[in-house]
C-alpha cells in the first residue's frame, strides 16, 4: 500500500509523486511505499495549519479538545492489535513490545485528555509592588499556533503521541513529519484522529525524508518544533529554527550504578531488559553499567547467563526477545563499533555477532572512555560493564560525558541514593530502577547535549503554550 501526506483531511497520493520503499527490517520484504511530500505540499500544510489554528483551534473549548483525545484513546484501545502488527512490520519491533507500546500510547492520550481541562494560569499579587494597589494581575496560558512534530522510528506511535497529544490538548494545530521508515503507524494514527472527530487541518501529515523536515523547521509560520532524534540533527535544528520555541530529545549513553548493597536479582533482570529491549534502539537504553568491585564478578556472571537466555528471531513470534535493528547499515555500524573496541583492548563476554540486521545481545568489559561504545550513543544491543571502588570515582566517570538524559542507581542506602542522585548531571535519575524506565506522565528530558525542554504530558503542554499577562486597574 502507498501512504501519502494528509493535508486538510485530503490524501496526497498521486502516482506521479516520487516514492520511497518501506522494507521489513527482519526479512527485507517490501511492506509499503510512501509518496514523498514536495515543497508545495509543505506550503499547503503550513498555510492550512496556520489558517485552521486562527479559524478553529484557537477557539475550541477545552472540553471539546478533551473529548476528541478521549475518543482517540478509546478507538486505539479497540484496534491495539492492528497498530501492534503495523509496528512489527515497519520497525521490526517484537510483537510483545509493540503491544506494550500501544498500551502506553492509549495512556498518553488519556493523560492528554485530562490535561486539556486543567491548563491553568495564576493570579499575580500586584500590591506586592509600590503603587500596585487597586490592580489585578492575571496570567493565562495560550496556545502557540502551529507545532511541527518530527518523530523517530524506534517508538513510532508512543513518541509521536508525546508530541501530538499535548499539542492538541493545548489548542495548537500540528504538522506531523514521521520517520520515513515507519509511515504505516503514522498514517493509521492520523486517520484515527479523523475518526475521533478532530477537525480537518488540525493535524496535517507530511510523508518525507529529513529534507522536508528541515524545511518545516525554518518555515516562519511554524511556531514550535518538537524533535526526537540524533544529536547531529538536533544541532542543525537549533541553528536554523530562528525564533521558534524548540524541544529536543536527543542522544544518551545512559549509566546505571550498582553499589555493593544492590538487590542483585532486581538489578540483573531489569538491566537485561533495559539494555536489550528493541535491540537497544532506545534513547535511555542501559549502555554503561558501573558495578562495585565487591559484587562485580557475581553480577557479571548472572548478567551473562540471563542475556544468553534471550530468544533471537522473527519479531512476529510471541517468544522473540531480540529482533532486527532498523536496517543493515545500522547493524553494520554497531558491529564496527564492537570490533573497534576489541581492537583497542575491550573483551566480548557474550554476543558480538551480526547476521544481516540482527546483532546478538553483546556484553563488553575492559572498556575505556575513548571507545565509541562508551562515549557515544551506541543505539544497539551493546552494553559495557565497568567495575568501580569509590562513590566519588563513579560519579566522576558518569558525569564525564556530553550526554545527560537518565540514569539508574541501585542501593538500599537512601541517604547515598539521594546524595548520588543530586550529584549526577542528568535530566532524570531512577533509584532501584533502570535508566530505561519511563512513565508517560513524569517530566522527561535531558541536560547537556541530551536535549532541551521536557516531555511528559503536563510539561509538554507547558512547552506548547505561552504565558499571557492581563493587568486590570480596578478604580478606573
Amino acid at each position: 500500500m502507498r501512504y501519502g501526506s494528509i493535508i486538510n483531511g485530503q490524501e496526497h497520493n498521486e502516482n506521479i509523486r516520487e516514492t520511497l520503499d518501506v522494507n521489513s527490517p527482519y526479512n527485507g520484504e517490501k511492506v509499503a511505499e510512501i509518496a514523498l511530500a514536495q515543497n508545495s505540499d509543505l506550503e499547503d500544510a503550513v498555510n492550512n495549519s496556520f489558517d485552521t489554528f486562527h479559524s478553529t483551534m484557537k477557539f475550541m473549548p477545552a472540553h471539546k479538545r478533551a473529548d476528541i483525545l478521549r475518543r482517540a484513546a478509546d478507538l486505539l484501545e479497540k484496534r491495539q492489535e492492528d497498530f501492534a502488527e503495523a509496528i512489527v512490520k515497519e520497525a521490526g519491533k517484537p510483537i510483545r513490545f509493540s503491544r506494550n507500546e500501544i498500551k502506553r500510547s492509549i495512556q498518553v492520550l488519556r493523560f492528554a485528555s485530562e490535561q486539556a481541562k486543567n491548563i491553568t494560569g495564576e493570579v499575580i499579587p500586584m500590591d506586592a509592588a509600590i503603587g500596585g494597589e487597586n490592580r489585578m494581575g492575571l496570567v493565562k496560558r495560550i496556545p502557540l499556533g502551529v507545532v511541527g512534530a518530527i518523530t523517530p522510528f524506534n517508538f513510532p506511535l508512543n513518541l509521536s503521541l508525546h508530541k501530538l497529544a499535548p499539542a492538541i490538548a493545548a489548542g495548537n494545530t500540528v504538522i506531523f513529519k514521521p520517520a520515513e521508515k515507519t509511515p504505516i503507524s503514522a498514517y493509521m494514527l492520523v486517520k484515527l484522529f479523523q475518526e475521533a472527530g478532530l477537525p480537518d487541518g488540525v493535524l496535517n501529515l507530511l510523508m518525507g525524508t529529513g529534507e522536508i523536515g528541515a524545511s518545516l523547521v525554518t518555515h516562519e509560520k511554524v511556531h514550535k518544533i518538537s524533535f526526537t532524534g540524533s544529536l547531529p540533527v538536533g544541532k542543525e535544528i537549533m541553528k536554523s529554527a530562528g525564533f521558534k520555541k524548540v524541544t529536543l530529545e536527543l542522544g544518551s549513553n545512559s549509566p546505571n550504578i550498582l553499589f555493593e548493597d544492590a538487590q542483585m536479582e532486581t538489578a540483573v533482570t531489569g538491566l537485561v531488559k533495559g539494555a536489550f529491549t528493541f535491540s537497544g534502539q532506545v534513547c535511555i537504553s542501559a549502555q554503561r553499567i558501573f558495578v562495585h568491585k565487591t559484587i562485580y564478578d557475581q553480577f557479571l556472571q548472572e548478567y551473562i547467563t540471563k542475556t544468553k537466555a534471550l530468544k533471537i528471531g522473527d519479531p512476529q513470534n510471541e517468544k522473540t526477545d531480540i529482533g532486527p535493528m532498523i536496517d543493515e547499515e545500522e547493524a553494520k555500524r554497531a558491529k564496527q563499533w564492537i570490533d573497534d573496541a576489541v581492537e583497542n583492548g575491550a573483551k566480548i563476554e557474550t554476543g558480538g555477532e551480526r547476521k544481516g540486521t540482527i546483532i546478538s545481545p553483546t556484553i563488553m568489559t575492559d572498556v575505556d572512555r575513548t571507545m565509541k561504545i562508551i562515549g557515544e550513543e551506541v543505539f544497539a544491543p551493546i552494553v559495557s560493564v565497568i567495575p568501580f571502588e569509590q562513590e566519588e570515582e563513579v560519579i566522576g566517570y558518569v558525569n564525564d560525558s556530553k550526554y545527560g538524559l537518565q540514569a539508574g542507581v541501585f542501593t538500599k542506602d537512601i541517604d547515598r541514593a539521594m546524595r548520588v542522585a543530586d550529584q549526577l548531571e542528568m535530566g532524570g535519575v531512577w533509584i532501584n530502577e533502570t535508566s530505561t524506565y519511563r512513565q508517560d506522565n513524569h517530566p522527561y528530558g535531558g541536560v547537556k547535549q541530551s536535549g532541551i525542554g521536557k516531555e511528559g504530558i503536563k510539561y509538554a503542554v507547558e512547552d506548547m503554550t505561552e504565558m499571557k499577562f492581563i493587568g486590570v486597574k480596578l478604580d478606573a
